[in-house]
């Protein structure tokens, strides 16, 4: 049986999370992304209401959502304010190489004590030189007794300052490439964290980005997520489940431009009849609709096919890449239907732009995407 149809419990999960959006992110989107203050309060009342961690299984007092019922979620969180959602979905991205790859004991103790307070994480894999090119990191993890010793920098990390603990991908055994790699639990507090500069970034400004450097940090064995060399694989599986969240995050951004574009578009008027009324804006506002569409479908068929226990590699690529793409396209022709006033930052398109742009980098490039749906279609070369 092939149903779309959403669930009622499903309905209202994203009833849950749209009237979060509205009333508690929304009205504070203009003020986060003019400052660039991280939304602490909006996360900890999202916390609250079973918004955040939604990764997590029952078992270690998650909710246990499906990634379909987490796509619904992210949408609207995005459609709300999409630096909000990132800063959120960065728990998301720290938690799943662990709900993936952690001992019994490493996810009762991690996991558990995520879910019983508020705690904030961040995912630690990029460096200044290696982000499409994981293989190219620098970062080593040297065994010494009962703990390995980390040395390294990270950047571009979402959650830096705020987090309680990362998820570090570093090299144990260089010589064998991504076998080589291996993940680890870390505590933001530990001696030896040091942390960057906030980064003024063109767009998602209350998202917190930073560079982290590791200088000698002791890691119990204990935190070692899977086994030794098991890093790359588990850190990859974690992109299955969270791409299909970044491309719903981008169709709640699309979906946001679209709304506001077709409100304006009925109001403005040209030669005496409203803008939505000329062929070029309706076959715009036409091509926004349609694309969203489309955009969704991935976004759910990519959720589903991890739900249903199928390898989603190849699907996840799809939505992330169409996705983003629509996405940037969606909200640069939001600015075109505003004319003038939509490159005015007293007009909200323009925020939306500035915002669209990270989807076609962060969680793989849209290039990347392309290479991996290749890789996957026809085999390397």
């Amino acid at each position: 049986m092939f149903s779309l149809a959403l669930s009622e419990e499903q309905r209202a999960l994203q009833k849950l999370a749209r009237d979060f959006a509205e009333k508690e992110i929304r009205p504070r989107a203009h003020h986060h992304d003019e400052t660039g203050e991280y939304p602490r309060e909006i996360i900890k009342k999202a916390f609250d209401l079973g918004l955040l961690n939604t990764v997590i299984p029952e078992a270690y007092g998650g909710v246990g959502l499906s990634v379909l019922d987490e796509a619904l979620i992210s949408e609207e969180l995005a459609w709300g304010c999409s630096g909000v959602a990132t800063a959120m979905l960065a728990n998301t991205l720290a938690e799943a190489p662990v709900v993936v790859g952690g001992s019994e004991e490493l996810k009762q103790r991690v996991l558990g004590r995520t879910t019983t307070q508020f705690t904030l994480a961040a995912y630690c894999v990029t460096e200044p030189g290696a982000g499409s090119d994981v293989q190219a990191l620098q970062s080593t993890a040297v065994l010494d007794g009962d703990a390995y010793v980390l040395n390294g920098q990270k950047m571009w990390i979402t959650n830096a300052s705020v987090a309680d603990w990362y998820f570090v991908l570093a090299y144990t055994d260089k010589s064998k490439g991504a076998r080589g790699m291996s993940g680890f639990v870390v505590d933001a507090k530990s001696p030896g964290v040091i942390m960057g500069k906030k980064e003024k970034n063109l767009g998602q400004r209350c998202s917190d980005t930073r560079g982290l450097s590791f200088e000698d940090v002791r890691v119990p064995v204990s935190n070692r997520v899977g086994g030794e060399g098991e890093g790359f694989k588990i850190a990859m599986a974690a992109f299955d489940h969270t791409r299909p969240l970044i491309a719903a995050m981008a169709v709640g951004v699309a979906r946001a431009a679209m709304e506001y574009a077709g409100e304006y578009a009925t109001q403005r008027k040209t030669f005496g009849t409203p803008i939505i009324g000329h062929q070029g804006i309706a076959f715009m506002l036409a091509e926004m609709a349609m694309n969203l569409e489309a955009a969704r479908l991935l976004a759910y068929q990519a959720a589903w096919t991890l739900d249903v226990g199928k390898r989603n590699t190849l699907q996840a690529a799809y939505a992330k890449a169409f996705a983003a793409d629509m996405c940037m396209k969606v909200t640069i022709d939001a600015v075109q239907v505003f004319g003038g006033y939509g490159f005015n930052a007293e007009y909200p398109v323009e925020k939306l732009m500035r915002d669209a742009k990270i989807f076609q980098i962060y969680e793989g490039t849209s290039q990347i995407q392309r290479l991996i749906i290749a890789r996957e279609l026809f085999g390397k070369r």
